[in-house]
């Protein structure tokens, strides 16, 4: 579990501050290769200190308010983001794309972040699915630039089917990865995510959210609420990209 990230609450996101940036998030459209364009939100903040490129997780696009609400979080703290469109949910499609198709965006995405931002540190990564296909795509051929990759939910296993099999190809990657991840995440049994990462150390950090489910809800008994949970995981993610 992380022990060297700053402790949650140290800087608490305003949006309001932010909106007219966040309201005026730059429009980009990406070439995903033979599924054909998408599209992509950049926030860029006066002074960016880094670019986090992520993407969506599977039912889900990047306009999701949680996506949304992310990505203002780290305009706050001074990190620029680019977040885009899967092939399918471009296409309004149910099923989530073939890894082949997905993996292309995702390389897609990061070569345009190095072009509208160059010179910037890279972290890559996504919610659920979306961070998937990012360490897939890490872990086939080094995304350029990228230097750490940060999982919001990572689906280690199907909903009731615990297994760690999705983490095979985590081994086969050799820059910093940050889980993100909810004790009551049903995606991600803590015992099993525990073990994965530890496995990948010293790559891997880890970071348990007590109490948050798949997609970093709380109970109202926990004594919390979402917008807290969510400054938590943004200062936790601040200081890791600080850090490498």
């Amino acid at each position: 579990m992380c022990s060297r990230c700053c402790h949650s609450g140290n800087v608490v996101a305003d949006p309001a501050q932010h909106s007219m940036n966040a309201n005026n998030a730059q429009k980009l459209k990406l070439d995903s290769g033979k599924a054909g364009a998408v599209s992509a939100l950049l926030l860029r903040p006066q002074r960016p200190r880094a670019c986090f490129v992520f993407a969506h997780g599977a039912g889900a696009g990047m306009t999701h308010p949680f996506m949304q609400a992310f990505a203002e979080g780290l305009l706050a703290r001074d990190i620029a983001s680019l977040r885009y469109q899967f092939p399918s949910m471009e296409k309004a499609s149910k099923r989530p794309d073939p890894p082949a198709i997905a993996q292309a965006t995702v390389r897609a995405a990061v070569a345009e972040a190095a072009r509208v931002l160059p010179g910037l540190p890279l972290i890559a990564g996504g919610k659920s699915f979306g961070g998937r296909m990012t360490s897939q795509a890490q872990a086939a051929a080094s995304l350029q630039g990228v230097r750490g990759l940060a999982f919001l939910g990572f689906p280690l296993h199907a909903s009731g089917k615990p297994s760690s099999d999705r983490a095979a190809h985590l081994g086969d990657i050799h820059i910093p990865m940050l889980f993100l991840q909810g004790t009551r995440d049903s995606l991600a049994e803590v015992k099993l995510i525990d073990g994965v990462a530890k496995g990948l150390a010293p790559s891997a950090t880890l970071h348990l959210v007590d109490g948050a489910d798949h997609s970093f809800h709380v109970l109202a008994r926990s004594g919390r609420n979402d917008r807290e949970v969510l400054a938590q995981i943004l200062d936790i993610f601040a200081c890791w990209a600080g850090g490498i």
